[in-house]
């Protein structure tokens, strides 16, 4: 009975979700009413008190994804418009594969918040692709979510879990890298689907750039923070297929090239100059959290987005239409947050971990690739996802005898992977692209990739369990 109410705020959140009867907010407002009942039965101190330092110790983890977020919009707004838009192109091989898995992947490492599935989306329209397989193209852009918009799913995961970003981030690296290796036969059969035919050395030169992509983001996270991990893993390759596939031609053209590439290396210089400031003063409320140092990859985006803004037509109105796209995000991120903080603080996320570990046995570990996929369809984000359940996985790592970094970057890694293919993403994917796609369609299409995220995941268990 104590399982079944402890296990019920959860519950009623995923079906919510998968119902389509509620959005994220009221999903995660009605999981919190829910949870109240369990927060008072396993508590074994004041119900109030509890709640109210929770919720402020909630709001103040998520400020900081929130404020990544809507600085990566900030800085989408002003750099939207300079060059970097996809122009018109015939559906050849190596032109999706850069708008997809380059280009894309580059944009949402920057920006987040799907902005790199939109970019790809708009670029596979602009050469003639229509209905489902170019939607389940564009989602391949969403490859490297854990770095996504500088990662701030993945740092509110560790802050969670009391575990450093950057190790999280690490680990997380190694399954991401084999499983977007996976991602070139993927995209060859979606090409395959759309009439697009992909010959043996075009597959050849792909899987080259996939394992250069793979290469630098495992090497990036001993040598930078692992919020640029992402632009560079993307960037570096991306330069090189970029000039392979339109050369700039004379003066002129370099200096557009210059122009489009200028905002992304001020915003990686800025962010490398501020992580080598050690010791930066910090707001710190509470000694056991990570504090909010003024140099935090939120600060450095508002501030390098700031500037890009002043330099454009109508800065207020692009600001002020990028901030109306954070209010619901920042919204449900400030939920999940709290719903977490509720549940692993009560101990509730402990107790279900137990019990997991206990009913599985020796198959517990096996679970936790499983619980993160579908925590990532359902809340639709990594923000989410970790929030919703990474305290959960990581009680359940340890209730299963797993290293203490294993369960929350396996989590980080197939939540992301299945934020990347939510339920929320595909929808808005499918209303982009119009001509009768169907999320439907689209996770069939994607079904290879699904199933390579728990592969990947059980292989890393079974490798390092």
């Amino acid at each position: 009975m104590m399982l079944a109410l402890q296990a019920a705020p959860l519950l009623l959140l995923v079906a919510l979700l998968l119902s389509g009867r509620a959005g994220p907010v009221p999903a995660v407002l009605a999981a919190l009413v829910a949870a109240l009942p369990a927060v008072i039965a396993t508590l074994d101190a004041p119900t109030l008190p509890f709640l109210v330092e929770e919720t402020l110790r909630g709001a103040f983890l998520a400020s900081k994804p929130i404020a990544v977020v809507i600085g990566g919009l900030l800085f989408h707004a002003a750099v939207s418009g300079q060059g970097a838009a996809p122009t018109d192109a015939p559906p050849e091989p190596r032109r999706i594969f850069v708008a997809c898995l380059l280009m894309g992947g580059f944009m949402e490492s920057v920006t987040g918040f799907a902005v790199g599935a939109v970019f790809a989306l708009s670029a596979l329209r602009g050469m003639g692709l229509r209905g489902a397989p170019p939607a389940a193209m564009a989602l391949l852009s969403l490859t490297l979510v854990p770095w996504g918009g500088l990662g701030p799913g993945t740092s509110l995961g560790a802050a969670l879990t009391g575990l450093p970003a950057q190790d999280v981030a690490a680990l997380t690296a190694w399954p991401n890298a084999a499983w977007l290796l996976l991602m070139g036969p993927v995209l060859w059969r979606l090409c395959a689907a759309a009439g697009v035919a992909v010959p043996g050395r075009e597959k050849a030169l792909q899987m080259g750039f996939l394992l250069a992509v793979s290469g630098i983001l495992l090497a990036s996270h001993a040598l930078f923070p692992f919020e640029i991990a992402g632009i560079l893993a993307t960037g570096i390759p991306l330069l090189f297929a970029l000039y392979r596939l339109d050369p700039p031609q004379g003066a002129a053209g370099w200096r557009r090239a210059a122009r489009s590439l200028a905002p992304y290396l001020l915003l990686t210089g800025a962010l490398l100059l501020a992580r080598s400031w050690s010791g930066a003063p910090a707001w710190t409320p509470y000694a056991d959290l990570p504090g909010f140092p003024i140099t935090h990859v939120s600060v450095v985006l508002w501030l390098v987005a700031g500037a890009l803004l002043l330099r454009r037509a109508e800065p207020w109105t692009r600001a002020r239409a990028a901030l109306l796209r954070a209010l619901r995000p920042a919204q449900a991120m400030l939920l999940y947050v709290v719903l977490a903080r509720w549940m692993a603080g009560a101990g509730i996320a402990g107790a279900l971990a137990t019990a997991a570990a206990e009913g599985l046995g020796p198959a517990a570990p096996y679970a936790v690739p499983v619980l993160g996929l579908a925590s990532g369809i359902v809340t639709g984000s990594n923000v989410g996802s970790n929030a919703a359940l990474m305290p959960v996985q990581a009680a359940l790592g340890q209730a299963s005898g797993l290293a203490p970094l294993l369960a929350p970057a396996l989590h980080n890694f197939s939540g992301a992977a299945g934020a990347g293919m939510s339920f929320a993403v595909c929808a808005m994917i499918c209303g982009l692209a119009g001509e009768g796609a169907r999320p439907a369609q689209v996770w069939r299409l994607l079904a290879p990739s699904l199933i390579g995220v728990l592969v990947v995941g059980w292989a890393m268990v079974a490798l390092l369990a």
